[in-house]
């Protein structure tokens, strides 16, 4: 009995290093880099607006790394952590679009009809969570993702058009093309800081270590609070992203 007692945890200690071991071992790190391009957009294309008339891709580095767990010889776990920016510049022609603007120092409110450019910057942290599905060379990726914006900005100004202000019918101000004729608003306050979505991937491995991979990150989490209203349809982040895999493991 003695001798059990002594030996035991000697034993106990043996088994769980032999597995925290063999854990580690399975375990394969891999770091990333690459490019977002997409936008924050309505489901579907409501009426206000009426066309696109320029669209500027904007600084959206994404640079990170991720963990992956073999489950067996096509299935693995996978977790990463990344630092990216999901920005873009647009210009839309709109009719009756609801807007707050600013100029010549009044705060004023209604249906705007014309031009509005929008610029967004959302800098942040995204953690994905997802299964991966091995094929011959390719890793198919599936899986939620949590987001948290460290820098935000939604800003840009109304132009080329008119205000109606309050209403269809209020009283109309001509907006211009100069920086003391146009309309300015900047709701970046009412951004939401979390983020959470559906991510979709696939890497591809060219090389021993080098590889390649493109993705689709869908937000499901409104950009905008559910206390704002001024824009009147939701906004989800959707966005794009191709890049380069190194292999460390």
């Amino acid at each position: 009995m003695t001798v059990l007692l002594a030996v035991g945890p000697v034993m106990g200690r043996t088994v769980v290093e032999t597995v925290k071991h063999t854990f580690a071992e399975q375990l394969q790190y891999t770091v990333r880099v690459g490019y977002n391009v997409g936008g924050n957009m309505p489901l579907g294309m409501p009426e206000e607006i009426r066309g696109l008339n320029n669209y500027t891709p904007q600084l959206n580095p994404v640079i990170g790394g991720d963990i992956q767990l073999p489950i067996n010889d096509r299935w693995a776990g996978y977790i990463g952590l990344r630092f990216e920016n999901k920005a873009m510049s647009e210009d839309a022609k709109v009719k009756s679009y609801n807007m707050e603007i600013s100029k010549g120092g009044q705060t004023m409110g209604g249906r705007f009809t014309g031009d509005v450019m929008t610029k967004t910057s959302e800098w942040m942290l995204t953690l994905p969570i997802q299964a991966m599905l091995h094929w011959n060379k390719v890793d198919l990726r599936l899986g939620p993702y949590v987001s948290y914006l460290i820098n935000r900005e939604f800003s840009g100004w109304a132009h080329n058009g008119y205000l109606r202000v309050n209403d269809p019918t209020g009283a109309k101000v001509m907006l211009g093309e100069d920086v003391n004729e146009r309309g300015d608003y900047d709701f970046s306050e009412h951004m939401c800081r979390w983020h959470f979505g559906i991510g979709l991937g696939a890497d591809w491995h060219f090389g021993k270590r080098m590889g390649a991979y493109a993705e689709l990150n869908w937000g499901v989490t409104p950009t905008m609070r559910g206390n704002f209203h001024t824009i009147e349809q939701k906004l989800f982040p959707i966005y794009a992203t191709l890049g380069l895999t190194y292999k460390l493991k």
